[in-house]
């Protein structure tokens, strides 16, 4: 007897296939720089280190907002702390930021897609 297990994803998901030397792969796709990923959808992100982040770097996260309620936030290769001004621009569209490291936010991503959550990413290149 033999068992296959895979995990059931929305056809058309991005999910993470690979990051680093300042790029993310999404299968046969790729992107160079940071980006702003959805399930259906991935767009750069003029952002290359924390410090670039502003509150008006999340208006496209706030425009999605009825399809998220968790999002990622990559922070390069290292976390930092999150500026209240983050949380407090996506708290009212019922958003909650959560920080780690890009690495760990491109895995979080892959499995909260594959659970079917309402999640999004902020992700510094690294």
């Amino acid at each position: 007897m033999s068992l296959e297990v895979s995990t059931l994803v929305a056809e058309g998901s991005k999910m993470v296939t690979s990051y680093g030397d300042g790029l993310f792969r999404f299968g046969e796709e790729t992107v160079t720089g940071s980006i702003l990923l959805f399930p259906e959808s991935v767009y750069s992100w003029n952002v290359t280190k924390a410090e670039d982040i502003t509150p008006e770097s999340f208006s496209r996260v706030i425009d999605k907002a009825d399809d998220i309620e968790i999002l990622l936030l990559g922070m390069g290769s290292r976390l930092t702390q999150v500026p209240m001004a983050w949380r407090q621009v996506l708290k009212p569209h019922g958003i909650v930021i959560e920080p780690m490291d890009t690495g760990a936010a491109c895995r979080t991503y892959n499995v909260l897609v594959s659970e079917a959550r309402r999640v999004a990413a902020a992700m510094i290149a690294v």
